[in-house]
């Protein structure tokens, strides 16, 4: 598993207002936005692509283009949602498929509660947006979920992650072609199974309560 965690200044600093317990929603969704753009650059650097010819106004030259199948963007709902706009500002060609899973606050394991994705995921490179890489959970299951479907490349984007979600999914996904990109890598989970220092409930942060 290739894991890469960010330590460019402008994610840092977008970071740093996001962990902010007093920036409010709308901040907090245009910054996710921007981040995710940001973490996108690194987290598509092997997306396939096919070579073609161009014709400039001066000669013709060769380029490459985004390959077929489209690589497939999946946002964990429902926090991953927020991370969409700015994945697909990144790569508008990619298609777009849907996991709902909510966290079970007892057990701290993820129930599926939704999915819209492709039946045949043969030879596709998917990307997971799930903005808190906490226990793994929830990780680890739509990952499963994707290369039980054909899947042969999965990326999965992260704001932040803690260490023991980072070495459940390194065990979990052992020997498969997988890929963590990270904002950053905090401390430790608490007692309840946050992120800390964190950021707090990212979906409650990104839309309110419900």
């Amino acid at each position: 598993m290739r894991v890469h965690i960010a330590d460019h200044p402008l994610i840092t600093h977008k970071l740093s207002v996001l962990r902010d317990k007093n920036t409010p929603s709308p901040t907090f969704r245009e910054l996710a936005r921007e981040l995710v753009t940001l973490l996108a650059y690194e987290a598509t650097r092997n997306v396939r692509v096919s070579a073609i010819t161009v014709e400039t106004p001066v000669a013709t030259t060769t380029g490459v283009e985004i390959s077929e199948p489209r690589p497939l963007v999946v946002p964990i709902l429902r926090a991953g949602l927020g991370m969409l706009d700015g994945m697909v500002a990144l790569v508008p060609t990619a298609e777009v498929g849907f996991l709902g899973m909510v966290r079970n606050e007892e057990t701290l394991q993820p129930d599926t509660y939704a999915e819209r994705l492709p039946d045949d995921l043969s030879n596709r490179q998917c990307f997971v947006l799930d903005p808190m890489l906490a226990t793994g959970g929830s990780l680890i299951a739509a990952m499963n979920y994707l290369f039980d479907r054909g899947a042969v490349d999965v990326t999965a984007i992260c704001l932040l992650g803690a260490p023991e979600g980072l070495a459940a999914v390194e065990a979990a996904m052992e020997g498969r072609e997988v890929t963590l990109v990270l904002g950053a890598l905090d401390q430790k989970l608490n007692e309840l199974g946050y992120i800390v220092p964190g950021l707090g409930d990212a979906g409650d942060r990104l839309y309110g309560l419900v």
